[in-house]
């Protein structure tokens, strides 16, 4: 199965409208909506105070215990959905 990331709009009616074009034979399609993120202009960095690092919290089980007191910060700028996005296009080969 081939798969399309594609931009759209929902209308004031409530319609999706793809405002890309697509190469597609005639037929059913599924369609997966999530709204779309703003993108950030990175030619000017936001000033904003140091976060104080929040204290660790203690895990129950005893194999996790330090598991993550050594693993490094996320960084601020981390977009889950774009990992997703990349995990499962590498795994499905998209």
């Amino acid at each position: 199965m081939q798969a399309y990331k594609l931009k759209g709009k929902i209308d004031s009616s409530g319609n999706l409208v793809i405002t890309e074009p697509l190469n597609l034979p005639p037929g059913n399609v599924e369609i997966v909506v999530w709204p779309a993120t703003e993108n950030l202009d990175n030619t000017t960095t936001p000033v904003s105070e140091p976060v104080p690092e929040t204290p660790r919290k203690k895990s129950r089980i005893k194999a996790f215990d330090g598991l993550f007191e050594n693993a490094p910060p996320v960084p601020a700028d981390f977009d889950p959905e774009q990992a997703k996005w990349e995990y499962l296009k590498e795994k499905h080969n998209l």
